[in-house]
């Protein structure tokens, strides 16, 4: 499977790559509006996962070029980012292809962290849904997941990740590669109409971790 990683040079990028990179042996596509800036970080991940043994495929792209034959596509992008970079790769997204959004809208004050609701729909995943092309399903996936832990391979995961989609195929698509990645379980949370409810779990998480000595790279798990 040819997995697109769009604005992969961040720490979301970074963590899913090296992760799938160690773990299967997916093709990954770093992309970014710099391709020369994603090259460079493509070969910094090989490296680091041929310092593990591993022997991956991972190339680095415009955006454009990264989702060209894509089967799935990460928008590891900023939320405010997401619609821009959708549209910039229209033309490329594989009829069949699944585009996954992490991104989390957040505002911040004098008391944390707090769930931004996007105001064109209830949910940056929902944002997403309405941006892509028809024949392009979208999946909500990744949202609450600690970056910095993720992109650190010695740092083991145990947690999980809540899918929200209204195509069952391709949630159970990304539910499955979530589960190639040791320690991350995959928990259906519904579809995109839930997606709010996923999100605003991230600032809650960010708030605890900031409040509680040792819980800097917190994650949640459903029992």
């Amino acid at each position: 499977m040819r997995i697109a990683l769009l604005g992969g040079t961040g720490d979301i990028g970074e963590g899913l790559a090296l992760r799938w990179g160690v773990g299967t042996d997916h093709e990954l596509a770093v992309g970014s509006r710099d391709a020369e800036k994603a090259s460079r970080a493509a070969a910094d991940y090989r490296e680091t996962i041929a310092e593990r043994g591993a022997d991956a495929t991972v190339v680095g792209a415009s955006n454009a070029d990264a989702t060209e034959g894509a089967d799935v596509v990460v928008l590891s992008v900023p939320p405010d980012h997401v619609v821009a970079t959708i549209e910039s790769v229209a033309d490329t997204l594989a009829d069949g292809a699944i585009v996954v959004s992490p991104a989390v809208a957040m505002a911040r004050d004098g008391d944390g962290f707090h769930y931004d609701r996007p105001e064109t729909a209830d949910s940056v995943t929902a944002v997403a849904a309405r941006a892509v092309p028809d024949g392009v399903a979208v999946v909500g996936a990744f949202h609450n997941l600690s970056a910095n832990r993720l992109a650190t391979l010695d740092a083991p995961l145990g947690v999980d990740t809540l899918v929200v989609g209204d195509d069952e195929d391709a949630a159970a698509t990304v539910a499955d590669l979530a589960e190639q990645i040791e320690g991350l379980r995959a928990v259906r949370a519904g579809p995109i109409a839930n997606a709010a409810e996923v999100e605003g779990l991230t600032p809650l998480l960010i708030n605890v971790a900031t409040n509680n000595d040792g819980m800097h790279h917190l994650g949640v798990r459903f029992e």
